[in-house]
């Protein structure tokens, strides 16, 4: 069963099999900032080091002096992780 399914379309799928056929870091940056705001490229990526300080166990005072993300968003990356579809655990697991 897929998540969120109401939001996959065809035009979803089509940016889903572009970024997994891209393989050069530069070439995937290059459509993000062609993509979104700095702001959004900001926010998504403070997301991600979110969900891997929450994995590692630390605080929300620790992670929110560390990435200066809000109480809401800790918190909805947390709900994420525990409850959301499995995203956030395989990046992390990409990382590590």
């Amino acid at each position: 069963m897929q998540a969120n399914s109401e939001i996959r379309s065809p035009e979803v799928d089509e940016l889903l099999h572009v970024l997994a056929e891209m393989h050069d870091e530069d070439d995937i940056f290059a459509l993000l900032e062609d993509m979104f705001t700095i702001r959004e490229i900001r926010d998504t990526s403070q997301r991600l080091a979110v969900a891997r300080m929450l994995a590692d166990g630390k605080s929300y005072a620790a992670i929110e002096k560390a990435t200066g993300a809000s109480a809401t968003t800790i918190a909805r990356v947390s709900k994420c992780l525990a409850y959301g579809s499995g995203g956030y655990k395989k990046a992390i697991s990409l990382l590590q």
